[in-house]
């Protein structure tokens, strides 16, 4: 089937506010990846994210998800209930077909000592990478991953980012993140929100969708973090 995803005309306001968050926002992604929501905060990134993701009503415009019907949505500040482990908490939600892949994704994550913890006694960083798993272990067509692997080091990031990348081809995803040198090396489209005073309130810039295997050309890796930067101005 094929899955492709478009907002089109998107405008939003937070009631009591002057101004719109979103004004006229529009873009289309064509094809499953790995893909980012960029810019500084206050621009609107996590109010798309939870229009897409069917949290926020009240919107013009329209959000096309053709072929994309379970639309998931992860944030860093997401908490678990204490009355258990985190590894009961994920067997109760995992999906049958993603079991074979539980302790793939729990060594990537770097997960393994934790599982018999509780939610609470785990660092921040823990805790996202946690909130992130039981996502990937659910049934998804695009996940939004806001702000996912806050705290989580640079090393740990890139190992989970390129996993995801491995395992799960044929999604969509939207990573929502302050990092310009990681989403112009990991992402395929880059969706910069820019200046409001610079119509439209979006570009798409093409990143490097680095994998696992790949070599980085560092120029082009430059050139794309410069083009990102200049969009956002």
């Amino acid at each position: 089937m094929t899955m492709t995803f478009e907002c089109r005309d998107i405008t939003f306001k937070y009631p009591h506010s002057q101004l719109p968050v979103l004004h006229n926002l529009s873009f289309k992604l064509q094809a499953p990846g790995f893909n980012a929501l960029f810019g500084p905060s206050g621009v609107g990134k996590t109010s798309l994210a939870r229009i897409i993701a069917g949290d926020i009503n009240g919107y013009t415009g329209s959000v096309r998800r053709n072929g994309l019907h379970n639309v998931l949505y992860s944030y860093n500040l997401e908490r678990l209930p204490g009355w258990s482990s985190v590894g009961n908490h994920i067997d109760k939600i995992i999906r049958p077909s993603s079991k074979s892949r539980l302790d793939d994704l729990v060594n990537t994550f770097g997960l393994a000592e934790h599982m018999n913890a509780r939610f609470s006694r785990l660092s921040l960083g823990q805790q996202n990478r946690i909130n992130l798993l039981r996502y990937l272990l659910q049934d998804f067509q695009m996940l939004i991953m806001d702000e996912s692997l806050a705290n989580v080091d640079e090393l740990t990031r890139e190992k989970i980012i390129l996993k995801i990348k491995d395992l799960y081809p044929d999604a969509y995803f939207l990573y929502i993140s302050h990092n310009v040198v990681e989403v112009s090396k990991f992402c395929k489209d880059i969706v910069v929100f820019r200046n409001p005073a610079k119509p439209p309130q979006t570009v798409i810039v093409e990143g490097l969708d680095h994998r696992s295997g790949r070599q980085i050309d560092r120029d082009r890796l430059e050139q794309t973090m410069l083009e990102i930067m200049n969009a956002a101005a």
